[in-house]
């Protein structure tokens, strides 16, 4: 990470043209040789240590679920923050007469070659690593001491890279809407894996199969949805997202008109119940999710995941929130599973539902993810991934079927005013912290290396950020918060929460408002040196990768101290936050005229 070579900075040890070792998590794997590019290295190995990925967390493969020494996690190295789909034709579908970039020009293929290998095979040369002892956050658990570098051995990398061009193929299936024919439900989950695959994707495509299987046993009946209904089954994401990327691409006008949600899965394990996605559907995943039984606990996996909250809390408030919120926080989305095309480049309003958390270890992207380990590690019976069709089957039916799309903007703006008080946070914190290092500096009380051999370069003072003007965004939020109170009311008073659904005019006219709100979190330019992705809500972060920044231009200006960026950034958020304010309002009118 970024934070990593500052710590070799000030051990005066530099990665210019040596090759890198990283080992894998803090991070998606792509940022490794990314950020070992940018600062000269030309080589990069990812591998996994057992500390987080074998025998330290627990029995190895096949007398339990861990990593064995011999196993290496396969995965893209693609540059996925700024662009995914097919590197060579960005924002293009990827189809035949389609104009190519040449490769060189292709700025998500990463510059230096990279290699993934096992613990097994990183033991002799991190052996054969010299220099100060590692500091304690970076030594792994196998058996011996771990230092820094440089060398003393010197490594030869050997990379062979496949340029052909090969053809995957989408499965799509559409059961054609009866009453709102262009009005769209997608439902996707990848079918390509690394090697075997069991859990990643096809415990999520089971149970989309079955979901597919079971409309199909209505459709016999004589039932139709009122909206068309697509299933997905996508190709290459592994690779760069390539199946759902090239296909949105491909249709984006159409999709732009006519795609109302877009609900995503991906791996399905034993355990709790995992919602993300946009903050407009917050309610109605968590008013589906209450009426899907828990196959183990019988309980609602609403209860379910709703206890696990409040028992191993990430902080200390969300214990209290977890208890008293109405509905559970659903997490925002950053990238690394096939949503993100239809999410952050078109602004269709979307989920990622998944289950896990207590399946006994991980053999991610490697050759040991197969049906042995699934049924002996994971979801041996299947009862989850009958749980994953039931919820997102469930949530396809009710929006398919919904005469008003069931947006909902009170969780949104309060979601809004969360992350616009966190950005407030993290601009005093980066100034106090910068001040207080500067006095550190000043009376030299840096951390020096006790060892006098070791070189030491101290840091340097940095300039003290500005204080930021945010009130913009406060106003913005204020202006949302009003109009999402303003749309409840309308919604009350309408009768549509009684299920007495206004004149179709106006419910035509009031879905046609609520399939843009969404597409109204866009920005025409994009973000900053990342233009593919528009949506300024959420997007993967500049240096996470599948992690997710929220108002992702603000936030990432401030850690990165691109200060002079900072007013420029607010000021387009805010406008964004505004004229969705101005959407809603109109909905509000449109469904209750003579609503305050």
């Amino acid at each position: 990470m970024p934070a990593d070579y500052e710590e070799l900075a000030r051990h005066g040890i530099s990665v210019q043209g040596a090759i890198v070792i990283a080992r894998y998590g803090g991070s998606w794997r792509g940022i490794k040789p990314k950020v070992a590019a940018e600062h000269g290295a030309v080589g990069c190995i990812i591998y996994s240590d057992p500390h987080e990925d074998g025998y330290f967390a627990g029995d190895t493969y096949p007398a339990g679920a861990w990593r064995p020494k011999d196993g290496v996690q396969r995965g893209s190295v693609e540059d996925l923050p700024l662009y995914p789909g097919d590197p060579l034709t960005p924002g293009v579908g990827a189809k035949p007469g389609v104009k190519r970039l040449a490769i060189g020009d292709a700025a998500t293929i990463t510059k230096i070659p990279v290699l993934p290998i096992s613990y097994g095979d990183a033991e002799p040369l991190l052996q054969a690593i010299g220099g100060a002892v590692a500091p304690e956050a970076w030594r792994g658990a196998l058996g011996f001491t771990y230092h820094m570098g440089p060398g003393p051995a010197k490594v030869h990398l050997k990379v062979k890279s496949n340029w052909d061009t090969k053809t995957i193929y989408d499965v799509i299936g559409r059961i054609p809407g009866a009453q709102y024919p262009d009005e769209w439900i997608i439902r996707g989950n990848h079918h390509d894996a690394w090697v075997n695959g069991a859990q990643d994707p096809l415990s999520g495509q089971v149970a989309l199969l079955e979901e597919a299987r079971a409309l199909g046993e209505l459709l016999k009946t004589g039932w139709r949805p009122k909206r068309t209904i697509i299933y997905a089954a996508w190709d290459g994401e592994e690779a760069a997202l390539l199946g759902s990327t090239e296909w949105v691409e491909e249709h984006a006008e159409e999709l732009d008109q006519k795609a109302d949600v877009y609900i995503n899965s991906d791996v399905v394990a034993r355990g709790f119940l995992s919602m993300g996605g946009s903050h407009t559907l917050e309610k109605f995943i968590n008013d589906v999710t209450r009426g899907i039984d828990d196959p183990e606990k019988h309980i609602s996996i609403w209860k379910r995941s709703q206890l696990a909250s409040i028992a191993e809390p990430s902080a200390a408030q969300d214990r209290a929130e977890a208890r008293e919120r109405p509905d559970l926080r659903i997490k925002p989305l950053g990238s690394g599973s096939d949503f993100t095309p239809f999410l952050q480049h078109l602004g269709i309003a979307s989920l990622d539902l998944g289950f896990g958390g207590e399946e006994n270890g991980g053999v991610y992207h490697s050759a040991y993810d197969d049906f042995y380990w699934f049924t002996h590690f994971s979801d041996t019976n299947f009862l989850y991934c009958h749980a994953m069709a039931q919820t997102a089957g469930s949530a396809v039916m009710r929006l398919a079927d919904a005469d008003l799309l069931p947006l909902e903007f009170g969780d949104f703006a309060e979601t809004i005013q969360k992350y616009v008080h966190e950005l407030e946070a993290l601009a005093n914190t980066e100034r106090d912290e910068t001040v207080e290092r500067n006095r550190e500096i000043g009376e030299g009380l840096f951390d020096a290396t006790s060892d006098p051999r070791e070189k030491y370069v101290a840091p340097t003072a940095e300039a003290v950020p500005p204080y930021l003007n945010l009130t913009p965004l406060e106003n913005s939020a204020a202006l949302l918060t009003h109009s999402a109170d303003r749309y409840a009311r309308a919604w009350q008073k309408s009768g549509a929460a009684r299920g007495e659904m206004p004149d179709p005019e106006v419910s035509a006219e009031v879905n046609r408002l609520l399939r843009q709100s969404e597409r109204k979190l866009l920005s025409a330019g994009g973000l900053p040196g990342r233009p593919w992705y528009k949506h300024e809500i959420y997007a993967p972060g500049f240096y996470t990768g599948y992690a997710v920044k929220t108002l992702p231009a603000v936030r990432e200006a401030i850690e990165q101290k691109k200060w002079s960026e900072v007013d420029a950034d607010v000021s387009t958020v805010a406008q964004i936050l505004a004229d969705e304010a101005a959407l809603i309002d109109a909905a509000a009118a449109k469904l209750a005229p003579s609503n305050p």
